[in-house]
């Protein structure tokens, strides 16, 4: 009897295993296995008698190629205990197959559904500025005037050194390149943007700011992209450069100014977001870091404010004064605000200079606040909408955006930032630089 041409046999490491063409085409083109078939997935090889009985020798880890090969023929993955995880991630980066581990190690994201995975301990003292998910699922952590940075397993690569200057915002350009912003270093003529390699560390370029052609040092502060390739930051100079800068994150060179009107503020701004369907930037400037609240809607192609609203002439004693953060909801047509007690508040964007609905049963404290300065910050992600609060994170969902779960993990004090992407949640604490990882667990096996 013949051997069927659908299978492949592999000699690992000195262990011979025997799988089908159908079992490795689960790994996809992109894969090692898939470069030794054709667009057919059939073997490019001629398939005659001897060639069925001939070997591919791999020399790698057999132990790991088990583990690997098994997930392709389930779908599950099922670490023994004697193959350290990180052993198991490089092999599976040798054969192209990170992206099933990582599918295997946790399901699709949801809010109500996430599970603590571990606490990653700061390498550095001080309070932590700000953390942000990588696309692929690590994240970098950003305090004082360094940067650590994280891939999905979190090991950490080198960190990034500003040479004291104190970073403000970093953002991931793409999975390979973060973008971080950082105060201007006065008599250097430094500071602004720079673009960094997240493996090695190395600067590609620097971002700069060129007004009535000459460049000019500044404080680069908030940072967004868009789907097209552009970089936004709020700008502050020492004269008329205050404004939103864009460039062109391939090439480095400005490609825009937005100048702020008297009496406005962009140029301090705390939280910048593209918004795809309208091709606008909001832009937030909040309490305490100014008096009054300004938050407005950009359209760069015309130069104009196409929404705007702001807490200035409010009196003192309403709450709606202490906004601390902002996001708009494109799908909702409105603008979720937040302030120090994690009321939700919304605003019509069909509606210029409305005022602020309140939702009462979004309340979560009673009673003063926390000793410790972390205000609450806002995200959304898959129709669902988080908001932090001390040590814990709230998540809304629906229409009327109704509490559905809380995320709690008590250990590093108070959340003072965090972020969603690569289908994980990671949120930095106040004390030690403490931040952890929250994913959703795999849909069990039915």
């Amino acid at each position: 009897m013949k051997i069927p041409k659908d299978r492949v046999r592999f000699n690992v490491g000195g262990r011979v295993f025997e799988t089908t063409s159908t079992t490795l085409a689960n790994a996809g083109r992109n894969s090692f296995f898939g470069a030794l078939f054709n667009e057919n997935w059939t073997l490019k090889q001629p398939n005659n008698d001897s060639f069925s009985h001939c070997e591919f020798f791999i020399d790698r880890n057999p132990d790991c190629f088990y583990v690997l090969l098994d997930l392709l023929r389930t779908g599950d993955l099922n670490i023994p205990p004697n193959i350290p995880e990180r052993q198991l991630y490089r092999e599976a980066s040798f054969y192209g197959l990170l992206d099933h581990v990582r599918s295997a190690k946790w399901g699709q994201f949801d809010g109500n559904r996430l599970r603590h995975s571990r606490s990653v301990t700061g390498q550095a003292p001080g309070d932590g500025t700000a953390i942000r998910a990588g696309p692929d699922g690590g994240c970098c952590v950003a305090h004082g005037s360094v940067v650590h940075v994280y891939d999905w397993i979190m090991e950490e690569y080198p960190p990034l050194n500003l040479d004291y200057q104190r970073v403000n915002d970093v953002g991931w350009v793409d999975g390979e390149s973060i973008i971080i912003s950082a105060c201007e270093k006065l008599g250097r003529g430094d500071g602004g943007m720079g673009l960094f390699s997240k493996s090695t560390g190395e600067l590609r370029y620097k971002f700069q700011v060129c007004h009535e052609n000459q460049v000019k040092s500044f404080t680069a502060g908030a940072l967004s992209t868009s789907s097209d390739y552009k970089i936004f930051s709020s700008c502050k100079g020492r004269s008329n450069e205050y404004g939103i800068g864009v460039w062109d994150q391939v090439t480095g060179k400005q490609i825009d100014f937005f100048y702020e009107s008297p009496g406005w503020s962009l140029g301090d701004a705390d939280k910048l977001q593209w918004l795809n369907g309208s091709n606008c930037l909001l832009v937030a400037t909040l309490f305490p870091r100014k008096d009054n609240c300004y938050i407005s809607m950009l359209d760069f192609r015309d130069k104009r404010m196409v929404w705007s609203w702001s807490d200035f002439g409010a009196p003192i004693t309403v709450d709606e004064k202490r906004v601390r953060d902002a996001i708009a909801m494109e799908d909702n047509n409105a603008i979720c605000v937040v302030n120090e007690y994690e009321d939700l508040g919304f605003m019509d964007l069909r509606m210029n200079g409305g005022s602020v609905r309140w939702s009462s049963r979004s309340r979560m404290m009673k009673g003063k606040l926390s000793d410790e300065p972390c205000y609450p910050k806002l995200a959304l992600h898959g129709g669902q909408l988080f908001s932090s609060m001390d040590d814990c994170i709230s998540v809304f969902c629906g229409p009327d955006w109704v509490l559905t779960s809380r995320l709690r993990k008590s250990y590093g004090g108070s959340i003072c930032d965090f972020s969603i992407g690569g289908d994980r949640l990671f949120a930095l604490h106040s004390e030690g630089n403490v931040f952890d990882v929250w994913e959703t667990p795999p849909p069990p096996i039915s």
